[in-house]
């Protein structure tokens, strides 16, 4: 019943065999490890690519606005070169007008005097 175990691999074996698995998992572990590494490789290059095209996209942005800024103020100076063509032309219009009636008035004048002279036999 109370039998004493005996072993029958002996140190060398089992130590072979410890360290043969010890070099299995060194060996996974080196693996995957390496696999990690590739991943975040690929994970940053793709984030560097990400980032340079944001880089592009601002600037196609900036020269965009710049862009339309210029356009923005070359408007703005046409509307006013308008409003003060339109103000030019109400000063005229106010002169024309009573040129016109003074002329009207005065032809009218002409006229008047004119009827009391006709006869009209």
């Amino acid at each position: 019943m109370n039998e004493p175990v005996t072993v029958t691999y002996s140190i060398e074996e089992v130590l072979k065999r410890i360290e043969d698995k010890l070099d299995r998992i060194d060996e996974k572990f080196e693996t995957k490890l390496d696999r990690i590494d590739e991943k975040f490789e690929t994970k940053l290059d793709r984030i560097d690519e990400r980032l340079t095209n944001l880089e592009v996209g601002q600037a196609t942005l900036t020269e965009k606005v710049s862009s339309m800024d210029k356009r923005l103020e070359k408007v703005e100076n046409e509307q006013s070169t308008m409003v003060k063509a339109i103000s030019d032309l109400q000063g005229f219009r106010s002169l024309i007008v009573p040129i016109v009636v003074a002329v009207a008035t005065a032809l009218l004048t002409l006229l008047f005097r004119l009827v009391p002279n006709i006869s009209l036999n």
